[in-house]
């Protein structure tokens, strides 16, 4: 547990009462504050009490009085379409508002630190898409080169529920935008911008909204690298931003697709091959073909920002090698779940969006494509040109009839359930076939989360193939 810092003997309410909510609770206890917990679900209030925790209602007209602070879960709206009212309250009488990850960030570092001969350093990684793979490809380099490291925020353990910093040891961070719009401290030393495509435009109240939530992450705390996907626009522009030129590289350009040899630093995947560019020369190269657990250019992307991450951090690229071959993948990312008969199947649960989708689809020669549930904004707008290696869909939930209208000439199925679309597609599928799930849409019409999504799709694979 990282103790809280900063409000030890004052009130600080805390609004959410999930993972990051009990945990920041904790902390803040552990450092000597006083808590006043809420959460709007009554089976979250029961969960909390039977964990030991005083609940205070937030929503009382005094419940203010003498609060130093509010902390906010990630999933509440703070701003856009419209604060919760407790949120309200708290911005209405000037009471700070911040979150786990702005704690994390203000009580890290500690007095110990003046003893070691290394400082722990924090790598925090966000963008649209990749994010999770990347945060755990990191995390999984560092391991596997022998450094000490912690993994968490948006992927496995809440912040404060780390243990406190060993000497030389890597933090890394997954952060989504809800998480960095809101952090009243965001100092990573390593900081990652994967990509951007749209997402979340509800919640911060459009696109230029949506990239300025993620631009805080370098903006607010300046990094000492930032390591920056260039495929579109906003990277570009926040890699201009955040350099004092082309040769500055305490910016590290990366990408899928481009060669990058006109900067100081540029890491970049072309054709199956990962390239290290500084100062014009090329100085290393990694055949990312044989690496099975980063198929398709999406992955590659995020084995260039986990390349360049380590890098500046001292792993060689020899290291770095070695553990890409050793990385198994993540669950509902691009994952492998089995054979039977030439035909692969893959579970990409994950692929939320339409871009996410997009990457999954270009990875593979000849698909059988599961899609639908809760579509987004746009539904399957900008999908069709990615549609050639579709032999057909098999299309499920809640928009299974309004994507079967956007995607064009291709053959498809309306199949409705998770159940009866793996049945038909592994029916149908022939040799050099991938079965792939890859929704393009959210998860919640017919499960909790695009987690118990996948679990069903690997659930029916592995019930078919033995």
């Amino acid at each position: 547990m990282i103790p809280v810092r900063g409000y030890e003997g004052r009130k600080v309410a805390v609004l959410g009462l999930g993972r990051s909510g009990l945990a920041t609770v904790r902390a803040l206890l552990a450092g000597g504050a006083e808590t006043l917990a809420w959460d709007d679900s009554p089976e979250a209030r029961e969960k909390a009490e039977a964990a030991g925790l005083t609940l205070t209602d937030l929503t009382r007209e005094r419940a203010f009085e003498g609060v130093a602070g509010l902390i906010v879960s990630p999933g509440i709206p703070h701003l856009y379409p419209a604060p919760h009212r407790i949120i309200a309250r708290a911005l209405e009488l000037g009471v700070p508002v911040d979150n786990d990850i702005g704690l994390f960030f203000r009580s890290f570092a500690t007095p110990d630190w003046d003893h070691f001969d290394q400082m722990p350093k924090v790598v925090a990684v966000t963008g649209s898409n990749g994010k999770s793979t990347t945060t755990a490809l990191i995390h999984h380099i560092l391991r596997e080169a022998g450094r000490p490291t912690q993994m968490a925020g948006n992927i496995g353990r809440g912040v404060l529920d780390l243990d406190p910093a060993r000497e030389g040891e890597v933090v890394v961070l997954e952060l989504s935008s809800y998480q960095s719009e809101l952090a009243r401290a965001l100092t990573p030393d390593v900081a990652v911008f994967t990509n951007l495509s749209p997402d979340h435009l509800d919640r911060h109240g459009g696109m230029g909204g949506y990239f300025a939530a993620k631009r805080r992450l370098f903006s607010e705390g300046g990094p000492d690298r930032a390591v920056v996907g260039v495929d579109e626009v906003e990277g570009r522009f926040l890699a201009n931003q955040l350099g004092e030129g082309a040769e500055d590289d305490r910016v590290i350009r990366i990408s899928s697709g481009q060669k990058l040899d006109r900067h100081g630093w540029a890491v970049f995947a072309r054709k199956g091959y990962l390239a290290e560019w500084r100062r014009g020369k090329q100085v290393a190269s990694i055949d990312l073909r044989a690496v099975g657990g980063l198929p398709g250019a999406h992955n590659h992307q995020n084995a260039c920002a986990a390349y360049a991450a380590v890098r500046t951090l001292g792993l060689a690229p020899r290291q770095i090698e070695e553990a890409f071959h050793s990385f198994e993948g993540l669950p509902h990312r691009s994952q492998l779940v089995g054979e039977r008969g030439g035909v692969r199947f893959v579970n990409d649960s994950k692929a939320t969006n339409v871009d996410s989708a997009a990457k999954a689809l270009q990875a593979f020669p000849r698909i059988r494509w599961i899609a639908g549930g809760l579509g987004k904004d746009g539904g399957l707008h900008g999908i069709e040109p990615h549609l050639t290696a579709v032999v057909k869909a098999y299309l499920i939930g809640h928009s299974a009839r309004d994507f079967a209208l956007q995607i064009g000439e291709t053959p498809h199925e309306i199949c409705e359930t998770m159940e009866r679309a793996v049945a038909q597609a592994a029916a149908e599928a022939e040799p050099g076939d991938t079965v792939l799930l890859a929704p393009a849409a959210a998860s919640f019409d017919q499960y909790p989360n695009f987690e118990k999504r996948g679990e069903d799709f690997t659930a029916r694979v592995r019930a078919l193939i033995g």
